[in-house]
């Protein structure tokens, strides 16, 4: 026992390991971390006794391997492990320095009513992000994963745990390469990386400043992730010249007060065995900084602005994931790309400007920019007669005052459209929730006095998300459409525990799993 105290190092933090050099006994062979492998396993709380564990498969096996010296240890190291708790076990196995143990909450939780999502996927992800980010931390180079049971969602909170935007830092976090540990389900293993690296990308795209993502500099990105799917992915980078072409007004109207040229982007996946499948219709929105142009926004936080690209990156980062997964059905994307920006050549408010339906509208503040370019991607979309229409946007601050970051806005015409999204978000854990669409809010943007359509509501701060998706509703006649408000999930402090602080890139997964349960359906 003697023995087995004084090799257990418990770290209930990243920083509390810090703070109490727990790493110390590694200090003389400063590579021998990196030459070695992490694991993080998972513990279940006992149903029948309190304050008992109850370990997963593969660390009962692991457990099994050590003579059970992992059990005594957990059994010495205090209180029972809280669901998202970690500790850390330094020296026990010669394959893996470190050992990082997360508790799992209940063991088959499973799908929670009030809650609406799966209790059992959430707690998985954020138990294999918890214990990765602390290895992480201990610069581990690669680390093996429990599949606990449910090796996507396992895949998933380890992938989305380990993100970080630190590209234009000197100093970077360690690169870390995940592993299944174990026999478990390597086809969910890889399905759940490929779920979360889309969702990684929507978030690179989003966090990246304004300087950097371009309209032009994000549309030759999304070209660059989809090139090795060129076999099944068509892509056209709009030109200027084209939108005015296309009598796209409204999207026209916003961009010109910047010098940075605009780019309606349309990508094209082929999935379908047959391509004869009806298309799902993503339309996302594309402000790569919004300025709120003369209606100029309050500088403080007006560099997160940089994200109001966020629809485009969840719909664009969804197709590259599709075509990743070679899901068998067809999707098409649009993202209207610019940014709104003040000067003498911007849009003033009072303007009226026509959109490609021929609908005028009174721009009486340029701030509520998004619903503009999306009036106009959406008159075009309904040209390739799709299955169902789905738009995405960081639209209105009225949808975060309304929700938070607990889950995404949806208003539909489409009660099967509805169902679909929400069967999907409560797989997927990244939460759905409808709003209405009452002939309330439409007449608050159809009375204007100078034009068909006002661009913000007759009472301006009231149901400012509702009347928002009423004017969208304007440019849409199919039968199955609905309008995602994701400005209240668009950024993470600490309230989904396997993100990061910043850019959320939600609801990237729930995009993925939609379109992935319509081929299903067929």
């Amino acid at each position: 026992m003697t023995f087995l105290v004084t090799m257990l190092l418990v770290g209930r933090t990243v920083q509390t390991a810090v703070r109490r050099n727990l790493c110390r006994p590694f200090s003389a062979s400063k590579n021998y971390l990196h030459e070695r492998k992490g694991l993080v396993l998972g513990v279940f709380e006992d149903e029948g006794e309190e304050g008992r564990l109850h370990l997963t498969e593969a660390a009962a096996h692991f457990n099994q391997s050590v003579s059970g010296r992992l059990s005594e240890l957990l059994q010495i190291s205090g209180p029972k492990l809280k669901k998202g708790k970690s500790r850390i076990f330094y020296g026990i196995h010669k394959d893996f320095p470190c050992v990082a143990v997360v508790g799992l909450g209940k063991n088959d939780a499973g799908v929670c009513g009030a809650e609406n999502w799966d209790t059992s996927k959430e707690s998985i992800r954020q138990g294999m992000a918890a214990g990765c980010q602390l290895l992480q931390e201990l610069e581990l180079n690669t680390v093996e994963v429990d599949g606990c049971g449910d090796a996507q969602s396992a895949a998933e909170g380890a992938t989305l745990g380990l993100f970080h935007f630190d590209q234009l830092k000197s100093k970077k976090k360690t690169k870390v390469s995940l592993q299944l540990h174990g026999s478990a389900d390597a086809e969910g293993w890889e399905k759940g990386i490929t779920y979360a690296e889309g969702q990684n990308l929507a978030r690179l795209l989003m966090e990246a400043p304004a300087n950097h993502m371009t309209p032009t500099a994000f549309a030759n990105i999304i070209e660059e992730k989809l090139a090795p799917h060129a076999q099944r992915v068509t892509i056209n980078k709009r030109p200027q010249n084209w939108i005015k072409e296309q009598q796209m007004g409204a999207f026209l109207s916003v961009s010109k007060g910047s010098e940075e040229p605009p780019v309606f982007l349309e990508l094209h996946y082929n999935g379908s065995p047959d391509g004869k499948q009806p298309p799902l219709l993503l339309v996302g929105k594309g402000i790569t900084f919004d300025s709120g142009g003369i209606s100029l926004k309050p500088s403080p936080s007006m560099d997160a602005m940089r994200a109001d690209m966020g629809g485009a990156a969840t719909v664009c980062a969804s197709i590259v994931t599709a075509a990743a997964l070679k899901l068998p059905v067809n999707i098409i994307g649009l993202a209207p790309l610019c940014e709104n920006m003040p000067s003498g050549k911007a849009t003033k408010p009072g303007d009226v400007v026509t959109a490609k339906n021929g609908k005028t509208i009174q721009v009486d503040n340029t701030d509520a920019e998004g619903r503009l370019i999306l009036a106009d991607a959406l008159c075009y979309g309904h040209s390739f007669n799709p299955r169902a229409i789905v738009n995405v946007a960081t639209l209105t601050g009225a949808m975060d005052v309304a929700l938070g970051s607990a889950a995404t806005g949806v208003f539909t015409n489409s009660n099967w459209l509805w169902e679909q999204l929400h069967k999907a978000s409560v797989v997927t854990g990244d939460r759905v929730w409808r709003m209405p669409l009452f002939q309330h809010y439409t007449k608050q943007v159809t009375d204007s006095q100078l034009a068909d359509l006002n661009n913000i509501g007759k009472y301006s701060r009231s149901g400012g998300a509702c009347t928002a998706a009423a004017f969208l509703r304007e440019f849409v006649t199919a039968p199955h459409w609905a309008h995602l408000d994701i400005a209240g999930v668009m950024s993470n402090k600490d309230e989904i525990p396997y993100l990061r602080k910043g850019m959320s890139g939600r609801p990237t997964r729930t995009l993925v799993e939609f379109a992935a349960s319509l081929a299903h359906d067929g």
